[in-house]
C-alpha cells in the first residue's frame, strides 16, 4: 500500500503550493489495480539522504544554477553582429544606385513645384483677404487681452472681488502697452508704406508685396486646402503593436493559440521588440507551446484580414535559426506586387562573370537577392500567366550577359516567349513538332559527349590549375579547353518528358545532365506549368540545386518544386494570390528560402538585353550556331561553312593572323578544324590559304602583336573584306 508524503508537518504550509508537481509514487509494492495516492513533490526541497528519501519530496526541477558558465569568447562568438554600413552603401553599386534614386527624387519634386510656382502665387492672392481679416481679429484679441476673460468672469462668478480687481488692473496695463505698440507700428507701417515708393526701386516694392501675399495667404489657407501639393504621395502604414499582432493570431481559430490565451494572456510572447526592417514592421513572435510557424503561414489570408493589411503586405515566416514555434512576422507598407521594384542592375551593365552572384529579384523588404548561376541545375514552377516563362528568360538573359556562355534555348510552348534570345543563342528552337524534338534530343546527345569530355580533361587538369576538380572563371576563359559554361533552358519541359516515343531517352540524358553537369560548366534550367512526377521526374527534381516556386494550388506541386516536405516545413507557395505575379518562394542558392520577387522584363526589354549581349560577344569573336547564321544539324556540319566560320573567328577585326584564325576555327567547330590546329604556325597559314584558294580568297600579310612576347611581327593573314566579297560572290551565283 502506498503511502503520502504529510507536507503539513511543523514548519510546512497547510497548503500546497504553486512549485509542487505531483508525481505518481513507483516501487515493488505497486500492484496493478490497486489504489494509489499521488505524491506532492515540492520543486526546492532537498534530499538529505537514502533513508529519508521516501519521506522528503523527491526533486523534479533542478535547483542547480542554470546561468550560463561558458566564457564571454564563445558568447560574443554566437551573437549576431548587425552591419557598420547600411545595405544600401554595401558596394559601389548600391551607392550609385542610391544616390541615382534620391537625386530623381529631389529633380521630381523640384520639378513638380516649379511648374506650379503660377497657380501657388495665384492661391496666396486669392486666400491673402482671409488671412488679413484673420490677422487683424487675432491683433484685437491681442491687445483686448481676450485670452484673460474667462478667468476674469470666473473671478466675478465666485465673488472673489479681491482677485477680480487685481485681474482688472493688470488687464488694463496690459491693453495700455499693446494699444501703443500697435499704434506705433501702425503709424511706421502707414510710412513706410507713402515713402517706399518714392525711394526704394522697384523690385523692392514687389517682394515686399510677394513677402506680405504670401503670408497673408499662408494665414488665410486651411489645413485640410494646403497651398502647394504633395509631389510624392508616400504610403501611410499604421504602426504594428503587438496588442494588433496578439489579436491578428487569436482570430485564426488555432486551438493551440486560443486554449492557451483564455488561461494566460501572455501565453504568445516576443523574442525582440517590434521593430522597423526596411519599408515595414518586423516582430519576432513565440507562438504558444505545439503551435508551429507553418500553421500561421498557412492561414496568411485571414492573418491579413487581422491585421488589416493587404495580403500582400503581410509575409509570415518560420525564424531561419529558431525552432518551429517562432515567427517571423513582417508586414510592410505596401503590397509587393504593387511596390515600385529597383532597376535591374544587369539592364543597362557590361559583361558579366556567371560565376560570381549575380542579382535576381528583390525580397519582401525590397533588397536584392544575388546568387552564381554556375554549378547548379534549376527547376521554375507556377501555374499559368504567374510568371514562370518571364523568370527563366531572365535567368537566360543573364547567361547571355557573360560573353563566354553557350546557350541552348528550347520555347516548347512555341509561342516565341523566349524568341529575344535567339541573336545570342548557340541552339534555339521554338515548338514541339517532330523536327524540334528530334533537333533537341540530338542536341542533348552532342551535350552528353560534350560533358563526358569535359570530364576527361578536368581530370586530366594540374591541381595547381584545377585543385576542386571543377570548372573556374579561370578555366572557362581558356579557349584551347573550352571548358566555358553552357546553359540549357527548356520552357514547359512536360513536352520532352511525357513524349511517347523520345522521352525516356531525354529524361535519361538530362538526369545526367543534372547530377553530373553542374560540375563541368553545364547547367540545366526547367520550367513547367505542371509540376509533378511526370513533368519534372523526380531524379531531376531532386538534384536540382536551384527551385523557384511561383503560385502553386496544392502541396503536390509544392513540394516536386520546392523538394519533399516542404509544405510541411511551411514552405508554401500556395500562399499566393493571383495577383502575386513573378513573386515566388527562391530555395537552394539562398541561406533559406526566401521570398523573391523576379524581375519584370518586357518583349523589346528584352531585345534591348539580348542586343547588348550579343554585340559583347560579337566583339570577342564569340559568336556561334543559330546566332551567327551557322544552325545546323548537330551531327552533321553543312558542306560548306568555310567563309561564314571565318568571319566568325575573325570576330569584329579587319585583318587577323591565319593561325589565330586556324585556332578559333577549332574552338568552334573541333571536328571539323580541330585536326588544323594541331600543327605549327606557318603550316596553320598554309592550311588555311589552301582551303580558302578556292573560293577566290588570298592570304596576305597582316601587322600584328604576338600575345606570347607582346612583340609586333608581320605574318600571313586575312582580311575581312575579302572574305565577305567572297561570300556576296558566292551567294549571287
Amino acid at each position: 500500500m502506498s503511502t503520502t508524503t504529510d507536507l503539513t508537518a511543523p514548519g510546512s504550509p497547510d497548503e500546497i503550493p504553486d512549485n509542487v508537481r505531483h508525481l505518481r509514487p513507483t516501487g515493488t509494492d505497486a500492484t496493478p489495480g490497486a489504489a494509489v495516492e499521488t505524491v506532492p513533490v515540492v520543486l526546492d526541497a532537498e534530499i538529505v539522504d537514502e533513508d529519508q528519501a521516501a519521506v522528503r519530496p523527491v526533486l523534479v526541477d533542478s535547483a542547480e544554477d542554470t546561468t550560463d558558465d561558458s566564457d564571454w569568447v564563445t558568447r560574443l562568438r554566437h551573437q549576431t553582429r548587425q552591419p557598420i554600413v547600411p545595405h544600401y552603401l554595401s558596394s559601389v553599386a548600391e551607392i550609385r544606385q542610391t544616390a541615382r534614386w534620391v537625386l530623381r527624387h529631389y529633380a521630381h519634386a523640384t520639378g513638380y513645384h516649379a511648374a506650379r510656382v503660377p497657380l501657388y502665387l495665384w492661391r496666396l492672392a486669392a486666400r491673402s483677404p482671409r488671412g488679413a481679416l484673420l490677422l487683424m481679429a487675432a491683433t484685437g484679441r491681442w491687445v483686448s487681452d481676450s485670452e484673460g476673460r474667462p478667468l476674469r468672469r470666473e473671478m466675478a462668478l465666485r465673488g472673489d472681488a479681491e482677485r477680480y480687481l487685481k485681474l482688472v488692473a493688470e488687464r488694463n496695463a496690459r491693453v495700455r502697452v499693446r494699444t501703443i505698440l500697435t499704434l506705433v507700428a501702425g503709424t511706421v507701417g502707414t510710412v513706410l508704406l507713402v515713402v517706399l515708393p518714392d525711394v526704394a526701386p522697384g523690385w523692392v516694392l514687389w517682394l515686399c508685396g510677394l513677402v506680405a501675399v504670401s503670408l497673408l495667404g499662408s494665414l488665410g489657407s486651411t489645413a485640410d486646402k494646403p497651398v502647394a501639393t504633395r509631389a510624392v504621395v508616400q504610403a501611410q502604414a499604421a504602426r504594428l503593436t503587438s496588442d494588433l499582432v496578439v489579436k491578428a493570431l487569436t482570430s485564426l481559430s488555432i486551438a493551440g493559440i486560443n486554449g492557451p490565451m483564455a488561461k494566460n494572456p501572455n501565453a504568445i510572447g516576443f523574442t525582440s521588440p517590434i521593430h522597423r526592417d526596411g519599408p515595414g514592421w518586423r516582430a519576432d513572435v513565440e507562438l504558444p507551446g505545439g503551435v508551429t510557424a507553418a500553421d500561421v503561414i498557412e492561414r496568411r489570408e485571414r492573418l491579413a484580414s487581422g491585421l488589416g493589411r493587404a495580403l500582400g503586405c503581410v509575409w509570415p515566416e518560420q525564424a531561419p535559426d529558431g525552432h518551429p514555434g517562432q515567427l517571423v512576422l513582417w508586414v510592410g507598407d505596401r503590397d509587393m506586387s504593387k511596390a515600385k521594384q529597383p532597376a535591374w542592375p544587369l539592364a543597362k551593365g557590361g559583361a558579366i562573370d556567371l560565376f560570381t552572384p549575380q542579382p535576381f529579384g528583390t525580397d519582401v523588404r525590397g533588397r536584392w537577392v544575388s546568387f552564381a548561376l554556375m554549378f547548379l541545375a534549376g527547376v521554375v514552377g507556377a501555374i499559368p500567366r504567374m510568371g514562370k516563362t518571364f523568370t527563366l528568360r531572365q535567368l537566360l538573359l543573364t547567361a547571355a550577359l557573360d560573353p563566354r556562355a553557350e546557350l541552348h534555348t528550347y520555347d516548347l510552348k512555341g509561342t516565341g516567349d523566349l524568341s529575344p534570345l535567339a541573336p545570342v543563342s548557340h541552339r534555339y528552337r521554338a515548338g514541339d513538332d517532330p523536327e524540334d524534338l528530334e533537333y533537341a534530343l540530338a542536341d542533348l546527345r552532342a551535350l552528353r559527349e560534350e560533358m563526358r569530355r569535359r570530364t576527361k580533361v578536368i581530370r586530366e587538369l594540374p591541381k595547381d590549375l584545377c585543385p576542386e576538380n571543377k570548372v573556374t572563371t579561370e578555366l572557362a576563359s581558356k579557349r584551347s579547353l573550352r571548358l566555358h559554361p553552357v546553359v540549357i533552358g527548356v520552357d514547359e519541359c512536360q513536352v520532352w518528358f511525357e513524349h511517347p516515343e523520345h522521352g525516356a531517352e531525354i529524361e535519361e540524358i538530362c538526369t545526367d545532365l543534372v547530377k553530373r553537369g553542374p560540375a563541368t560548366g553545364i547547367v540545366l534550367i526547367l520550367a513547367t506549368q505542371r509540376p509533378d512526377s511526370k513533368s519534372i521526374p523526380t531524379q531531376i527534381s531532386d538534384n536540382a540545386v536551384l527551385r523557384f516556386c511561383l503560385k502553386v494550388t496544392g502541396q503536390m506541386a509544392n513540394d516536386m518544386v520546392l523538394g519533399t516536405s516542404s509544405y510541411r516545413n511551411g514552405e508554401r507557395a500556395t500562399q499566393f494570390s493571383f495577383s502575386d505575379k513573378g513573386i515566388g518562394l527562391l530555395k537552394g542558392v539562398t541561406d533559406d528560402t526566401t521570398t523573391v520577387k523576379g524581375v519584370y522584363i518586357d518583349g523589346p526589354g528584352a531585345e534591348t538585353i539580348a542586343g547588348r549581349a550579343r554585340a559583347v560577344r560579337s566583339a570577342a569573336g564569340l559568336l556561334s550556331g543559330y546566332a551567327a547564321g551557322l544552325d545546323v544539324e548537330v551531327d552533321e556540319v553543312a558542306a560548306d561553312t568555310l567563309l561564314p566560320d571565318v568571319l566568325t573567328a575573325m570576330g569584329a577585326a579587319d585583318k587577323a593572323w591565319s593561325e589565330s584564325i586556324v585556332d578559333r576555327l577549332a574552338e568552334l567547330r573541333p571536328a571539323v578544324y580541330g585536326p588544323w590546329a594541331e600543327q605549327d604556325g606557318k603550316d596553320k597559314a598554309k592550311h588555311l590559304a589552301a582551303a580558302l584558294k578556292p573560293y577566290g580568297v588570298s592570304t596576305v600579310q597582316v601587322w600584328g602583336t604576338d600575345p606570347g612576347t607582346g612583340k609586333g611581327a608581320n605574318r600571313r593573314g586575312v582580311e575581312r573584306a575579302h572574305i565577305t566579297n567572297a561570300i556576296t560572290e558566292r551567294d549571287r551565283k
